[in-house]
Parts: structure tokens; C-alpha cells; sequence
């Protein structure tokens, strides 16, 4: 049977928000648009969030992940030297990002990075794809198992630069989602992305300086990443960032006819999220987010979100009277053995009677059955007293 245990937080000095929010508006321009919270996991607003899009450079995100994969299992170093192809020359056509990388130069990973990442280059995009798996092909294969593992599911990747074509696609969605992944699992990589320059020491003339394509990280000192793009057929685009204390929002905006309304339109979109919602963390007590369990190991389990920071609701600023009600719901009994992180609960937050948000939750430990003998009391005894 399905159980719910119910509990209630009463906020007399807070003002909080529910997904519904109607203060944030994506302007006209904007075709696909979403905007997220990067702590609490909740949609903000969105526009066409699940509409297909060409992610143009923001593919480069994904190619960085795969990187910084590598790096974390300790195939390569950052100081590892991939040596540049004429593949990697030839594929930068006119008019596209090119980190100006000479073929048969050797390059070092952490500068590839920074071409990718600040220059966008589409040559430094494929020396990493060559360097790590023999094959742009090759490497593609672990951009879209990545993209699987984090469940991007409108998501096909191939190639690792975002140059055009038919079967590279994606949607504003997954790309937040994919943002959110990097943050949380990257920090000490992620610097790359809020650095406003690289300047190149190419083979045969003086340093290249390229400004990074985020024009956002100059003009406001809060934001810190990610990745634009910009194809024909999606026009401009970005994934982007901003961080004030311990809250991060992250927009992804897609369809902009110019490079000015794409930086205009995710401000306003950033800023909005800041101004007009806030950011709750509901408390967490013991004795609440614990299930009773029958014929295990243990008798009591403790469940929590896999947000190791808590769990976080948003509200509207300037509500009034917000009554948070929480309803913890499972199955009862839970069904032995169970596996320390498997789901076993969902949590469902409520603000008077509005629900507001859901949340999943995890077992903190392995329970298994109870010996046989044990096993039969406990039995008797459920059945004795229920």
C-alpha cells in the first residue's frame, strides 16, 4: 500500500515560490528558452524547452566534459601534448572560431581546453577528439553515452566542434541540464569558462589574443560561464550562468537574431530569477525523513535527496502567508533488500494546498532481510497488532 507521512513548516519570517512562476516572462524574441535553479533543481520558466535546436558551440560543453572525464580517471594530464592534425586545420571554415593551431604542432591539453572553451576554436575541438580517441567518430560515441548517462534525452551529438549538422541536435533542456552536470561535478575545471581571454603562442608568429565570446562576463561581474553558439539555422544562442553568494541560476536561451539581444534578453532573464524569487532550504530533521522497515536488517531508515547541499524550494518574493505542507510518500512495507542510494521515497512539497514541487529520495544505507527465525515473529506480531 501506498503510505504518506505528512508534516508541515510554518515560514513566519520568510517569503517564499511555486513552479508556477508568472514574474519571470522570456521576451518575444527568445525562440527557446529556460531558466533554472541551479540548487533547488526547479524550472523557473521555460519557453519550447523541449523544442529540437542546433546547439551550435554550446556542444563544446559536452567535448569539455568528456575531457575533464579523462582527466578525473587519470588517462591524460593536463600537461599531455596532443599533436595538431591537417583534419583539425582544414575542418575550421571561414567565418568559424579557430584557435589558429598548426598541424603536426603539439599542443598541451590545458591549452586546448582554453581554445575550446574562451576561443571556441573548431580546430582545438577536434585535437581533443583525436587526441583522446583516435577519431573525432570515436569520440563522438563518448559524447552521446555521456549524454545518456546524465539523461539528455532529446540529445544526439555528432561532431565535437557544433558545426552544422542535421544529426547534431539538442534542446535548451538538455543543455541546462548538461550546464548543471558540469558545475556540479567539475569545480575545479569549470574556471575555464569565466576566463574573459587566451592569448595562443602559435608556431610561426607573435601570440594570438582572442576575447572570450561571452560578452556577459564583462558586463556583469556575478556571471561566470558557460558557452555561446551561433549557426544559421538556430541563430544565436547561450548557455549562461550567474552565481550571487550560494545561489546560482543558470538561462539557456536559443533563436536570437543578434549577438545583442542574446546577451539583453539572458540578463534581463538572469536578473529576473534574482529579483523575484527566492531560494528556501527546508531543514532537515531526522526523525521526519525516516521510514519504519519490517523484517530488516535495521528498523528504521534515513532517506535524503542526492543533493548533498539539501533540499531547496523556490518561492515568489513578497508572498504572503506561505504555509509549507510536506508529504512524505512510499510504499509500505519497502520492498527487502534495498541498496544504499536506491530510491525509495518521494517527497512532496506543498505551500498551503498548491504543490509546488517533488522531490526523490534515497536510502542512506544497505538493509537486507532478517533471518528466517526473526523473520516469522516480526510476522506474527504485524499481523497480531496492526
Amino acid at each position: 500500500m501506498i503510505f504518506k507521512k505528512l508534516f508541515y513548516l510554518i515560514f513566519a519570517t520568510f517569503l517564499f515560490c511555486s513552479n508556477t512562476f508568472s514574474q519571470i516572462t522570456i521576451p518575444d524574441k527568445v525562440k527557446q528558452g529556460i531558466v533554472i535553479d541551479h540548487s533547488s533543481g526547479a524550472v523557473l520558466v521555460e519557453k519550447n524547452a523541449d523544442q529540437k535546436i542546433s546547439p551550435a558551440s554550446m556542444t563544446k560543453i559536452m567535448t569539455a566534459v568528456v575531457v575533464f572525464d579523462q582527466l578525473k580517471n587519470k588517462k591524460i594530464k593536463l600537461t599531455d601534448q596532443f599533436t595538431v592534425s591537417k583534419k583539425a586545420r582544414d575542418a575550421t571554415k571561414s567565418g568559424e572560431s579557430t584557435m589558429f593551431l598548426v598541424p603536426g604542432d603539439k599542443v598541451t591539453i590545458e591549452d586546448l581546453l582554453r581554445g575550446l572553451i574562451i576561443v571556441s576554436g573548431v580546430d582545438a575541438s577536434i585535437v581533443l577528439a583525436e587526441g583522446i580517441s583516435g577519431t573525432e567518430e570515436q569520440f563522438v560515441n563518448l559524447m552521446n553515452d555521456k549524454a545518456k548517462e546524465i539523461n539528455m534525452t532529446n540529445t544526439n551529438f555528432s561532431n565535437s566542434s557544433g558545426t552544422f549538422s542535421p544529426n547534431n541536435y539538442s534542446t535548451v533542456r538538455d543543455i541546462a541540464l548538461l550546464s548543471s552536470y558540469l558545475i556540479n561535478n567539475y569545480p575545479q575545471y569549470y574556471k575555464y569558462f569565466k576566463e574573459k581571454d587566451f592569448a595562443w603562442a602559435r608556431t610561426g608568429g607573435n601570440p594570438v589574443k582572442q576575447e572570450n565570446r561571452n560578452v556577459l562576463l564583462s558586463m556583469d561581474e556575478e556571471v561566470d560561464g558557460i558557452k555561446t553558439g551561433h549557426l544559421k539555422d538556430s541563430k544565436y544562442s547561450i548557455a549562461v550562468t550567474k552565481k550571487r553568494d550560494k545561489r546560482r541560476i543558470i538561462v539557456v536561451v536559443s533563436g536570437l537574431p543578434t549577438m545583442s539581444s542574446r546577451a539583453v534578453s539572458s540578463k534581463l532573464l538572469l536578473n529576473s530569477a534574482f529579483n523575484k524569487i527566492d531560494l528556501v532550504k527546508i531543514s532537515y530533521d531526522s526523525d521526519k525523513f525516516r521510514i519504519k522497515i519490517w523484517n530488516g536488517s535495521s528498523s528504521y531508515l534515513d532517506v535524503k535527496s542526492l543533493n548533498k547541499d539539501g533540499i531547496f524550494v523556490n518561492l515568489p518574493k513578497n508572498l504572503k502567508n506561505p504555509k509549507i505542507r510536506m508529504e512524505l510518500e512510499y510504499e509500505y512495507p519497502l520492498q527487502l533488500p534495498i541498496k544504499k542510494f536506491e530510491k525509495v521515497a518521494v517527497l512532496r512539497i506543498f505551500n498551503n494546498k498548491e504543490l509546488i514541487d517533488t522531490k526523490d529520495l534515497y536510502a542512506q544505507k544497505d538493509i537486507t532481510n532478517k533471518n528466517i527465525f526473526f523473520k516469522g515473529i516480526q510476522n506474527i506480531n504485524y499481523y497480531l497488532w496492526r
